[in-house]
């Protein structure tokens, strides 16, 4: 992610859902999808509540498709692709979409990277012919190389390094989980790694995997189908489509003995923890419990452990639910359900973890009440919808859905998902994957707290590069 943030460009992009929300309990999204000759997936959701866009690309590539011995690359390279092209040097990307009065920017995940942009619809040409051209080809030169890797690598002394607690509950914890390199590396990288990148690994990097058929283009807002489809051969239609390498087999299955990893963190003030479970496959029958689960278990206040450990035991500080780098529908391969915790230097991880394996203990035994089960369905669902209220969000949700289930419309089937989760579901769920044999832990500590237990301690993440 580069480092700047995204504010929504209009208050009028949010109009939509609730004057749809008002006339229906049910909202669907219209999903025009259209592939090129060349194998790009258009896809146009039409919405004229603003005269407004936004656009997503999103290439099936990431963090877990990166070269071996070049870890952070794919997020490096994700930096790179806003560094101009033979046709729009450097600085003419950001200049023309922001002097137009939109916003841009770009991300990497284990499993796509996507470059998103919003804007008045009198941009949306400016903005297709600038992703079409940086589809082509980019500006290779040492000087951006360079630069870009100085930048990734003050992201991560800014993000990780000089952080408390710095990303131990998203990357050090799949490190123990997974077994498999795909799956288990650091996608921030290792300075050495991301200084031991070359022009030949970026012109390959872009040849393999920013084909046009490695891509999905998503529309949403002030545009017809027919005008986005018009528009998207325009300007990427002449790209040839080029080989995109087989990826390999990430698959894993549920880990069999627990793996407990104590850290020590020379910036945090309290003990923190993090907690993480093997999730079940994408498109599983388990996959919508898991999420509901999810919510149930740590989505807010309400939450069963937040109940549980801060209000009722006052253990924890605070509790949090991670589902990898995305979403519980967003994943192409193992990813991980992971709670994370701050709890009180009067306890310990061993109370933490009971407490956490009684509340689960009870979900099991005794399953959800229907008043709970609806609210808890009830948050996600607004959440969702509230997630596509402005145009980015919307085309980037279409582009990421269709990119890793191959079915856009997957957007207008979640929500029939979480209803359908049912108790016995989350029973079944829990009693499945939230079971200690599947649970990796890292109990992070204070140096002072570590160093008077006179316990061993592995190097915190910040340490370890």
């Amino acid at each position: 992610m580069r480092m700047r943030h995204l504010p929504v460009l209009l208050a009028g992009l949010g109009l939509s859902v609730s004057a749809l929300a008002a006339s229906s309990d049910k909202w669907d999204l219209p999903v025009h999808t259209k592939k090129l000759d060349n194998g790009l997936t258009v896809i146009v959701t039409e919405d004229h509540s603003s005269p407004t866009v936004g656009v997503s690309v999103v290439y099936h590539v990431g963090m877990r498709l990166e070269p071996k011995n070049r870890t952070g690359f794919a997020h490096l390279f994700e930096h790179l692709m806003f560094q101009g092209t033979p046709n729009a040097k450097k600085g003419v990307f950001d200049k023309t979409i922001t002097g137009g009065g939109g916003r841009n920017n770009g991300s990497t995940r284990a499993d796509f990277t996507n470059y998103i942009e919003t804007a008045p619809v009198s941009s949306l040409e400016p903005i297709l012919w600038l992703e079409a051209d940086r589809m082509k080809t980019l500006d290779f030169n040492k000087e951006t190389l360079k630069n870009q890797q100085d930048v990734v690598k003050e992201e991560i002394r800014v993000n990780v390094k000089n952080q408390p607690y710095g990303g131990f509950m998203w990357i050090d914890i799949g490190q123990h989980a997974f077994q498999k390199w795909e799956n288990n590396h650091d996608g921030y990288g290792s300075f050495e790694d991301l200084e031991g990148a070359s022009l030949d690994d970026v012109r390959a990097f872009h040849r393999d995997y920013y084909g046009p058929n490695n891509a999905v283009l998503a529309i949403a807002g002030d545009v017809t189908p027919a005008q986005g489809f018009a528009l998207a051969q325009k300007y990427f239609g002449g790209i040839a489509a080029r080989p995109v390498p087989k990826g390999g087999d990430f698959t894993e299955g549920l880990n069999k003995a627990e793996k407990r990893v104590e850290q020590s963190d020379p910036l945090a003030q309290v003990p923190a923890l993090a907690a993480a479970w093997k999730m079940p496959d994408r498109g599983s029958r388990d996959q919508a419990p898991m999420a509901v689960l999810g919510e149930l278990l740590a989505g807010g206040d309400a939450s069963v452990l937040y109940q549980g450990l801060v209000k009722g035991r006052e253990l924890a500080l605070n509790t949090d639910v991670l589902f990898g780098l995305t979403s519980p529908w967003e994943f192409d391969g193992p990813t991980l359900f992971t709670v994370y915790t701050m709890y009180k230097p009067t306890t310990n991880a061993d109370a933490i973890l009971s407490a956490m394996d009684e509340e689960i203990a009870k979900i099991v035994k005794d399953g959800v009440d229907a008043a709970t089960l609806k609210r808890v369905k009830t948050r996600m669902l607004a959440d969702w919808n509230n997630g596509l209220e402005s145009f980015i969000s919307r085309a980037d949700t279409l582009a990421r859905l269709q990119t890793l289930w191959g079915d856009a419309n997957v957007v207008n089937k979640i929500p029939g998902w979480i209803e359908g989760v049912t108790s016995a579901d989350i029973q079944r769920a829990a009693s499945t994957y939230l079971v200690k044999n599947n649970r990796t832990v890292i109990d992070r500590k204070p140096v002072a707290k570590v160093a008077d237990a006179g316990a061993p301690t592995t190097p915190a993440a910040g340490a370890q590069k």
